[in-house]
């Protein structure tokens, strides 16, 4: 394996690289392939088998009804490369000729995050509830990838604010979208000081949460 193909691409890098209905979601490139039935998702599903199996480089798939959920990301470098772009590009091409239309809008992930003066003090209780498993950076990495990671945030009390809030990663080009609709859902703009890396949103009761991309602060 070529250096290049172990080079950790950017942000924009993978923007102007992946192929149509592919985006960037919280650090991995994702797409949902529909199609017309359970055995059309099934035959779909083994045609990318093949290709990954070919390529030696293998994504995350969800088989479903009606349509497979595809996330692919370099694990041995920790991110997105052109081993990752390649095979979106292969499946791209399967799908094509399957008929399955890319939705990557429904692309959209989700943490937890819960603010503490001391971690180590409910880690274990949350572990023990979830059944995640602490990672060394301290972090309940999700178990099997279904369920959403929990991450803990040093922070005092403070009185009137909730101490768990979600943050809700969509793809890039659709992060604005997403921060509108919610407001005109009801919601109001806590602050936009870091977008376009996220967004605090707060609903009528005032419980928080986070609209966020894969965009690094602005330096």
């Amino acid at each position: 394996m070529s250096d290049d193909a172990k080079q950790v691409l950017t942000t924009d890098q993978v923007h102007d690289r992946a192929p149509v209905g592919w985006r960037e979601v919280h650090g991995m490139l994702r797409t949902r392939l529909t199609t017309g039935d359970f055995a059309a998702s099934l035959e779909l599903v083994n045609r990318i088998a093949s290709a990954a199996d070919e390529a030696d480089h293998h994504p995350d798939i969800d088989l479903r009804y009606g349509w497979v959920g595809l996330g692919l990301v370099s694990h041995d470098v920790g991110g997105i490369t052109s081993r990752d772009i390649e095979l979106a590009g292969t499946i791209a091409r399967i799908a094509d000729d399957l008929e399955a239309e890319a939705t990557p809008h429904v692309s959209t992930t989700m943490t937890i995050g819960i603010d503490t003066a001391d971690a180590g003090a409910i880690r274990g209780f949350w572990a023990a509830l979830t059944g995640h498993e602490p990672a060394p950076d301290g972090t309940l990495p999700s178990p099997d990838g279904q369920l959403p990671e929990i991450w803990f945030q040093e922070s005092e009390h403070r009185e009137g604010r909730d101490r768990i809030h979600l943050d809700v990663y969509v793809p890039r080009d659709l992060a604005r979208q997403r921060v509108d609709a919610v407001v005109a859902a009801g919601g109001r703009l806590v602050t936009d000081d870091f977008a376009p890396s996220w967004w605090v949103l707060a609903d009528a009761d005032g419980n928080v949460a986070c609209v966020c991309t894969s965009e690094s602060l602005p330096s």
